[in-house]
């Protein structure tokens, strides 16, 4: 299953695309803990997206592209800002970091999901793409 929002850029918006994805998980049958952490690195993507891509800019728009597999989700959150280097991101464990009100989305991002990538967008931007592997559910008999 798949499906391709876009998105004001408002933080409203991370409600519409958190609802989409749990109709997606209801469909495959997906639930739990594993819902709640992937919920948790799209609510990043996006609201990074928001605040660093589009600077609070309600007029920009933000798409999300979600894949549902039986075995595997795929999350990909495009803007339309200026980019950034992913590398250069200070770790907020670092004792320096640990008392600063930000900088925690991306490594939630990357602890949340099995693989994160940064590149530019199509049409500029930032392109972050999520991936994570399911546990296979039982078989109900």
């Amino acid at each position: 299953m798949w499906a391709t929002l876009s998105l004001e850029s408002r933080f409203e918006s991370i409600e519409i695309a958190e609802r989409a994805l749990v109709d997606l998980f209801g469909e495959a049958g997906i639930g739990g803990d594993e819902e709640y952490w992937i919920l948790t690195a799209l609510r990043e993507a996006i609201a990074n997206a928001i605040r660093h891509g589009h600077y609070g800019r309600p007029e920009e728009s933000v798409r999300v592209d979600y894949r549902v597999e039986a075995d595997r989700v795929s999350i990909t959150v495009v803007d339309q800002g200026d980019g950034f280097d992913s590398a250069v991101i200070p770790d907020p464990r670092d004792a320096e970091n640990l008392l600063k009100p930000c900088g925690r989305g991306i490594f939630y991002m990357r602890r949340f999901m099995d693989e994160v990538t940064f590149r530019r967008g199509p049409g500029g931007g930032t392109m972050v793409c999520m991936n994570r592997k399911l546990t296979p559910r039982p078989i109900k008999e």
